[in-house]
């Protein structure tokens, strides 16, 4: 038998697609390697979306902003004070992308305008924080990614 460029690159081809075909299957069968959604409704979540976009205009309207920072004790959140805060409702949620089972949602209880979140809850590294206030029948959405 006599070896030709042809038989070559038909070799080459077929070598190429073999991998990528082990690849395929490796990615899609090996536990290490899993593909979590990052919410399991996000079709619902998806439809509502306009409405979180107007919810975080109406937050940047505001002549204060939403400011974070790390204390001793925890995350300090100062709301803007020309939010009453006896009006203030809502909730913050922190989602871990890293680990789900870190994740979880907190009531707004307010001293003053502060809202603390304890140090025990929080995990050092990334968390996203949705804080969602409804104000005077009005709704805000703030959204920050922090490195606790």
């Amino acid at each position: 038998m006599k070896w030709n460029w042809g038989k070559g690159i038909v070799l080459g081809m077929v070598s190429f697609m073999l991998f990528i075909l082990y690849m395929v299957i490796t990615m899609s069968t090996d536990k290490k390697y899993r593909h979590d959604l990052v919410t399991e409704e996000y079709y619902a979540k998806e439809i509502a979306y306009q409405t979180e976009i107007d919810a975080e205009t109406k937050m940047n309207t505001l002549q204060e902003r939403i400011v974070g920072q790390k204390t001793s004790q925890g995350w300090l959140l100062s709301l803007p004070k020309e939010l009453l805060p006896e009006k203030i409702q809502g909730t913050v949620s922190l989602y871990r992308p890293s680990n789900q089972q870190l994740d979880f949602d907190l009531p707004i209880l307010l001293s003053g305008s502060d809202l603390l979140i304890p140090d025990h809850r929080l995990v050092d590294g990334r968390w996203n924080i949705t804080i969602a206030i409804e104000y005077d029948g009005e709704e805000y959405l703030y959204k920050k990614s922090i490195v606790y």
